[in-house]
């Protein structure tokens, strides 16, 4: 080939370094580093080239910026190790989300192994940390040890940064610190906080993040003005009564289910001040985040009529307000049936007690686990009925857990359609596709797989019975926090059980499941189809 030829294709032999001509500013290219004067190489993962490397006469150019950061001020191991994270975040978001998730849980871990934690100034058992520092990330609230007295000032306020970070989500509070640093948010944090969002458009996850920091700051304020003079009327201070009402506030939003009240949340049984933002906190925190965005949304639309404002609204969200919705209406009737004339329950109240009481005991399975009656001391009947609805759990992207109530939708509107011999799956004027139907019963088999060998776990390591057995474990996996009593009396080996599910519940089962599969599989080539016998 002619050598000229060559050079004027754009040949250069290896390292040949090309020159730019005056005034004209050079095209960027993959690979080089572009300076004033000319390029320079560059090997991928290495950065530019260092100062006053040889480049045949050519200026390198001062060191460049990525995401905000100076190339120079990163060692090689400090680079290379962004690199692997930012390459882990495009593989494998879920990976990398449950690995910052577990990081989170060791650091309270420790924190709560200081001797400063405890209220007696002891070092408080590994087991018993761990439990706790799970629970609070996972905003589940089973405990092992009283909150109120076994734990310092010091504890409490670790628990509830838990709390709040657990609430946020791990990946959305480190997108919401990047939007207050640079004012935007780069691709890696986005597909994070999208995994854990359940987002599914990039670009809404900018505005899903702003949503859910007004949301959970206007909420939370809301109810600590609530709470906080019902504290001072029952003879608190005003430095008691402020922290019992942010406390519990975050607790309430948050479906976080720790209470720091001495006497628990008993004695407000009957206590409409304090139940009715109980049960509006813990809906609203319930029902998710895109839920709230989309609501808002159509709530700022002032030119539109309700009428149109509905249906402008998502499927997603018509599906889990009227889920939501029914469950808890259902839930409602039947532990007041059920538990009315139970004299350890609700015999004692007074009939608008009775009824407060049921409201309250509506919206718990759905990831409060702020309960105002002893749960220990419900019907067998009750329990059932609980366990069921813990399973269902809450919203989507939302401080709730278990398979959540648009997983339940789908999987009830399929089987509608099947039995009424329907080609498709309709809601809303709107049709369901079959990936999602996969993906709700994946779901809902993972979540079930895991409840059934998390019993028996549990079961071969203590002698409790199955029914109560059953009960933690679900709570445990859907993060509600209810508990019969037995979750302080179990072995190390039952805690690490119940903490784990806690992990699963709190991540997700498909995040799980995402996150521990080897690989992704592309196939090009599609099987027969053939239809087996079912049923």
């Amino acid at each position: 080939m002619d050598p000229h030829r060559s050079r004027r294709a754009g040949h250069l032999r290896p390292g040949q370094l090309r020159p730019t001509h005056q005034g004209r500013r050079p095209r960027e290219r993959p690979g080089l580093c572009h300076s004033g004067h000319g390029l320079a190489e560059r090997r991928p993962g290495r950065g530019p080239p260092a100062a006053g490397h040889d480049t045949g006469g050519l200026v390198a150019q001062a060191p460049a910026t990525r995401d905000g950061v100076r190339w120079g001020a990163l060692s090689g191991p400090l680079w290379r190790a962004r690199d692997w994270v930012d390459d882990v975040a495009r593989r494998s978001p879920a990976r990398l989300a449950l690995l910052v998730f577990a990081a989170i849980i060791a650091v309270v871990t420790a924190l709560l192994s200081l001797p400063v934690a405890t209220a007696s100034g002891q070092r408080a058992p590994f087991a018993d940390a761990l439990f706790t520092a799970v629970s609070a990330v996972c905003v589940t609230g089973l405990v092992t040890v009283d909150t109120a007295t076994y734990w310092s000032g010091f504890g409490q306020v670790v628990i509830l940064v838990g709390i709040k970070i657990g609430g946020l989500g791990v990946m959305t509070l480190a997108s919401i610190l990047g939007l207050a640093v640079s004012r935007r948010i780069g691709l890696t944090q986005k597909m994070l906080a999208a995994t854990e969002t359940k987002t599914t458009r990039l670009g809404e996850v900018g505005t899903l993040i702003r949503a859910v920091v007004v949301a959970s700051l206007v909420i939370e304020a809301v109810l600590t003005l609530i709470l906080f003079p019902r504290f001072l009327t029952i003879g608190e201070s005003i430095g008691s009564a402020l922290w019992h009402g942010f406390f519990m506030s975050l607790s309430i939003f948050n479906n976080a289910g720790f209470v720091v009240l001495p006497d628990g949340l008993t004695p407000f049984v009957g206590d409409w001040w304090f139940c009715l933002p109980l049960i509006v906190g813990t809906a609203v925190g319930a029902i998710g985040f895109p839920v709230i965005l989309d609501i808002s949304r159509s709530v700022r639309n002032r030119r539109y009529g309700q009428r149109a404002v509905w249906r402008r609204w998502s499927l997603h969200t018509k599906l889990s307000l009227v889920t939501y919705a029914a469950l808890a209406a259902a839930t409602a009737v039947a532990i007041a049936v059920m538990e009315w004339t139970n004299p350890d329950t609700f015999g004692p109240l007074a009939v608008h007690e009775r009824i407060l009481a049921s409201l309250v005991q509506s919206v718990n399975p759905r990831s409060s686990g702020l309960a105002t009656i002893d749960v220990g001391e419900m019907r067998e009947a009750s329990w059932f009925v609980t366990d069921a609805l813990m399973f269902v759990g809450g919203g989507s992207a939302s401080t709730a857990g278990g398979i959540k109530v648009s997983t339940f939708a789908v999987l009830v509107l399929a089987i509608v359609a099947e039995a009424r011999g329907d080609r498709d799956i309709e809601a809303f004027g709107r049709r369901i596709g079959s990936t999602t139907v996969r993906l709700a019963v994946s779901v809902a088999f993972l979540g079930a797989t895991l409840v059934g060998v998390g019993a028996l776990l549990l079961l071969a390591v203590t002698d409790f019975h199955l029914d109560v057995v059953l009960f933690e474990v679900i709570s445990a996996f859907a993060t509600v926090g209810l508990s019969t009593g037995i979750t302080p009396e179990l072995p190390d080996s039952g805690k690490y059980i119940l903490s784990a599910l806690m992990f699963a519940g709190r991540t997700g089962t498909m995040t799980m499941a995402a996150a521990l599969a080897l690989r992704q599989r592309r196939r090009v080539i599609r099987m027969p189809n053939e239809r087996p016998v079912i049923g």
